[in-house]
């Protein structure tokens, strides 16, 4: 971050108060801002932001160093993932941080928690022992501390991270969409490793996917907006398989792809004059890109805006048939829903809905029912402390066996390996 960028240019200590008062309504946990050096903003900090446990592991030269390390990792890892980081700190206890940024600038991070997810017990209170060993020369006192420490559990330290970094940037008038394009790649190259993953158990090299490439044109199509991200990102997975680190084969075969799916928009309906100037000023930003996950994310947001263009051409012709279906199975996917609820919806018969639904989305009624509630148990399973029987009737499901069947089919692996292989460490 350049030196004359300050946190203080974009944020004023009146919003931090006004911040604060609106959170300290609902949530008595106090905060503290720093910059991206982790260095504290006193004039933005709650008065009671450092806790006697923070303190006394501070009063040392060593731990005073470590929980500025902590601090300044936090930060980075919060704006690189465009979200609220969640992390048990170097002492041992609950720290958050929401990241504070403007468009592309990082201006630093928010910190809330220094809590508890759980009851100190025999085995915490060891484990921090462990942690300050060459820090705190008495840990008794720290020790002692720790009872005083807030105590919430792992899904109300979700929700409240999540509630504050709404109403930070609702109230800070700072730009939020940085951090979600920030997000978006993330979760876009964490499915691309998913799917790396998956190829290098195959025993054949990887080659161009061209079905992959059909079946991403005929989506484009249709304006299926659901499916085409899916196969993108195994597209691309593919493509870095088959040459690792060379960026240019990358950038050309994303060049040609755009161009092969911008004829699929028109084709599908999309206007040839709107989509020729967009597809321009693509193709134009691809060839400034210089590293992968950049040119991941702009062919993604590419493919994205096509899609949406036929999307909204044929809503208003043949699909406004679709819509009101596609709306009805996400409003009401945790219920019993039967193929003739969804006709009902559409005053079409069950064989006719059927037939459009499939024809201008490229998948099935059912099939797209089960997506929506994958989709929904991998979210709960990341950010609930729920069971997986308490998910599988909370997304819709009756029976815990098909469940986890379903979810297996769809993810290859089970609901509790998604939930270990994903948790936040």
């Amino acid at each position: 971050m350049p030196n004359t960028v300050k946190l203080s240019d974009f944020l004023s200590q009146k919003t931090f108060n006004e911040v604060e008062e609106a959170f300290m309504k609902s949530h008595n946990l106090p905060l503290e801002i720093c910059d991206c050096q982790g260095k504290e903003i006193t004039k933005m900090c709650s008065k009671s932001c450092h806790p006697e446990f923070c303190q006394l592991v501070k009063k040392t030269r060593l731990g005073k160093k470590k929980c500025l390390q902590e601090k300044i990792r936090s930060i980075n890892i919060a704006i690189e993932t465009g979200q609220p980081y969640v992390c048990i700190c170097h002492a041992g206890i609950v720290l958050i941080c929401i990241p504070i940024m403007e468009n592309d600038i990082p201006l630093g991070g928010l910190f809330l928690g220094k809590c508890l997810w759980e009851k100190p017990n025999d085995m915490m209170l060891a484990d921090i022992s462990t942690r300050l060993k060459s820090v705190v020369a008495n840990k008794k006192p720290v020790l002692a501390a720790v009872e005083n420490l807030n105590l919430f559990s792992p899904r109300e330290i979700f929700e409240i991270s999540n509630y504050l970094f709404i109403l930070f940037y609702e109230m800070s008038n700072l730009d939020p969409q940085a951090i979600k394009w920030s997000n978006e790649k993330s979760q876009q190259q964490s499915q691309i490793g998913e799917f790396i993953h998956e190829h290098k158990k195959k025993p054949a090299s990887p080659h161009y996917p061209y079905s992959y490439e059909q079946q991403l044109m005929s989506k484009v199509k249709v304006g299926d907006r659901v499916g085409t991200r899916d196969v993108l990102n195994c597209m691309l997975a593919t493509i870095m398989l088959e040459n690792p680190g060379q960026l240019n084969v990358l950038k050309a075969k994303l060049f040609e792809l755009i161009s092969i799916l911008s004829r699929s928009a028109v084709e599908g309906g999309a206007d040839v004059n709107v989509l020729l100037s967009k597809n321009l000023g693509y193709l134009q930003k691809l060839m400034t890109i210089e590293n992968q996950q950049d040119l991941c994310a702009w062919t993604g947001k590419a493919i994205d805006e096509f899609t949406e263009m036929v999307y909204t051409y044929q809503d208003s012709r043949k699909t406004t048939q679709v819509k009101p279906a596609v709306d009805y199975i996400e409003k009401n996917s945790q219920k019993q829903i039967a193929l003739s609820d969804v006709a009902s919806t559409v005053h079409l018969s069950v064989s006719r809905l059927a037939h459009v639904f499939k024809e201008q989305m490229g998948i099935t009624v059912i099939d797209y029912l089960t997506k929506v509630r994958i989709e929904k148990a991998k979210q709960m399973l990341l950010f609930t402390d729920k069971n997986c029987t308490e998910i599988c009737f909370a997304v819709g499901y009756n029976n815990q066996s098909y469940f986890t069947r379903t979810f297996k089919e769809s993810t290859s692996m089970t609901p509790k390996q998604f939930r270990k292989l994903n948790q936040r460490q």
